[in-house]
């Protein structure tokens, strides 16, 4: 267990069932005890009982209390030990804070949400800050001279809790709450819970970054998934993650609403003229080191401002428990591997570059987008003709891609890949010529290429250049094939 041993710890009997209650941070002014989910706060030495907490939601995370692990802060290692995990639930989702001790007897929190995770430790603002409703989604501010982009701003609430806590929000009474998000992928919380606000800074982590010991055994976790009758054909639906929202019927095709859950009111939309996707869902790969399955896939149209000519590509959900979602892009001109980021890339006001963790990206695209069908489970309300605005950038480092709908603004970043690397991946050898895609590269002379041959290339470029520039459009529209996209996609939202 990584705590200092000389660290004072206060035990006391329940006072709903007289279980020992233990607070190991004189920090923490609240527990929830573990035999009969009383609510406690601590008043000296002292417990009195609040009430009873709400059961937890079961997000089949690996984490548990007491794992112990190492965060490395401002050069140095801290080790910590969670203590007490606070669930929060708003329009988007439901998610997970994790209480985290340290051993210099300060605490952190460890959020998770879709499989991402963030470290955060409570900081100074520096100033009063202003009311929740004064962010707005896009805008910019700054924080102790920092500039930040405003990425969420709408209320939460919490809908349990266990162990011990630093903070209790009322039980399912909404609050505000404001997400900041920087360039070089900071992430910055206020939480209106309480006057004055808490504020907490930190950046995203992997778990196999933090050296954690004590998580779950993962052949424990539970993978029965729910099932009920799909609403339009009846026939057996079975939901496999906890963090589904929307889902397709496997035989009649039809999209399946499941905000309300399973024992909620089931709305459901049909779908006529199938897309099939070329990997099979339920299909597992390992690309760039982590072992991914699909989940789900969506197919999109687009066109650009002012044209009339679509383009259509795909997308596969990817789903890893560590590492949450990543987007597997099906596009004419290649294929692309993508994750939402942490940051927010700051865009010039001309929105012809993007900056995004020190790398400049230039503007490729601009259309609008729009969902035409979709297989499988989603973490986010997917809807058949949800559209978006788009923006695809690229530099040397990779892909980015800006999406935005009525109320949202999300950003992925990626790189792209070599066909044979997806059908190696998934082990579709015999599917390796649908597969194939026109990957991109610099020209290369093949080996054995004349002089004469080189010769003849370069005067057939020079006359289609002079073709291209007496037929070119207006000056300064940008042009984009109907190739596809850099995988813009919507997440429905989510903390941290």
């Amino acid at each position: 267990m990584a705590t200092d041993p000389t660290q004072r710890y206060y035990r006391a009997p329940c006072p709903g069932c007289g279980a020992p209650v233990e607070f190991k941070s004189a920090q923490s002014t609240h527990a929830v005890c573990g035999f009969c989910q009383s609510t406690v706060v601590r008043s000296g030495d002292v417990l009195q009982r609040l009430g009873k907490m709400a059961e937890l939601f079961d997000d089949h995370s690996p984490l548990q209390l007491m794992a112990s692990g190492r965060i490395t802060l401002d050069g140095k290692e801290h080790p910590f030990t969670l203590i007490g995990r606070l669930q929060y639930k708003n329009e988007a989702g439901v998610w997970t804070e994790w209480i985290a001790f340290l051993q210099d007897g300060t605490m952190a929190s460890l959020g998770e949400d879709n499989g991402s995770y963030v470290f955060t430790r409570p900081m100074d603002p520096g100033r009063e800050l202003p009311e929740a409703r004064r962010f707005r989604v896009g805008s910019t501010t700054a924080i102790n001279g920092k500039p930040y982009s405003v990425a969420f701003s709408g209320q939460a609430s919490l809908i349990s809790a266990q162990g011990e806590l630093p903070k209790l929000p009322p039980l399912g009474q909404p609050f505000d709450m404001v997400e900041l998000r920087s360039e070089d992928g900071e992430v910055l919380s206020i939480d209106y819970s309480g006057q004055p606000p808490h504020v907490e800074r930190g950046k995203s982590v992997l778990l196999e970054d933090l050296q954690l010991q004590g998580l779950k055994d993962e052949s424990a976790k539970d993978e029965k998934g729910r099932q009920f009758n799909c609403p339009h054909c009846g026939a057996p639906v079975q939901v496999q993650l906890s963090t589904t929202k929307s889902i397709t019927c496997g035989s009649c095709a039809s999209i399946i609403d499941l905000g309300s859950g399973v024992g909620g009111e089931l709305r459901s939309a049909e779908q006529d003229e199938p897309v099939r996707p070329i990997i099979p869902l339920g299909s597992k790969g390992q690309l760039q080191g982590v072992h991914w399955q699909v989940v789900g896939f969506q197919h999109r149209m687009g066109v650009e401002p002012g044209d009339d000519e679509h383009f259509g590509w795909s997308e596969y959900l990817l789903y890893n428990q560590k590492r949450g979602f990543a987007f597997l892009v099906d596009a004419e001109d290649g294929w692309s591997m993508v994750r939402p980021t942490t940051g927010a890339p700051q865009m010039a006001a001309n929105g012809r570059t993007a900056k995004y963790m020190g790398s400049t990206y230039q503007l490729k695209y601009t259309y609008e987008a729009e969902t035409t069908y979709v297989l499988g489970e989603f973490y986010w309300q997917v809807e058949r003709g949800q559209k978006t605005s788009n923006r695809d950038f690229a530099s040397a480092k990779g892909l980015l891609s800006m999406e935005q709908s009525k109320n949202e603004l999300t950003w992925s970043a990626g790189d792209k890949l070599a066909s044979d690397t997806v059908a190696k991946a998934f082990k579709l050898d015999d599917k390796k010529d649908l597969l194939q895609r026109d990957d991109p590269g610099p020209f290369v002379a093949a080996k054995g290429l004349g002089c004469g041959t080189l010769i003849l290339i370069a005067v057939v470029l020079i006359i289609l250049l002079v073709l291209l520039s007496n037929c070119s459009g207006s000056p300064g529209g940008g042009y984009r094939s109907s190739s596809g996209s850099f995988g813009g996609f919507s997440t429905g939202g989510g903390h941290k």
